[in-house]
């Protein structure tokens, strides 16, 4: 498939694909729970939760990484017949 940097920078381009379509799931703002504005965003989440949301990330990632890896190293979809490639 590639080098290990390059299996790496595919991994980091999934989980950061991944954690900016978890971050909003189950999220309760101030203004959601009834919280006073002092200053802050309304839109502010009063509890992130996001160590639980980087090992979902994480978990989710290596599951869509090792789906990528399978379909290329078993040519399931071969790369050298997409358009762009001659």
């Amino acid at each position: 498939m590639g080098s290990p940097f390059t299996m790496a920078a595919i991994y980091l381009t999934i989980w950061w694909t991944v954690l900016f379509a978890v971050l909003p799931l189950g999220t309760v703002t101030r203004a959601e729970a009834g919280l006073p504005n002092d200053g802050t965003d309304p839109g502010a989440p009063v509890d992130p939760k996001l160590k639980k949301k980087f090992i979902t990330t994480t978990w989710i990632s290596a599951v869509v990484f090792a789906i990528v890896w399978l379909v290329i190293h078993f040519k399931i979809i071969d790369l050298a017949h997409l358009p762009w490639r001659s």
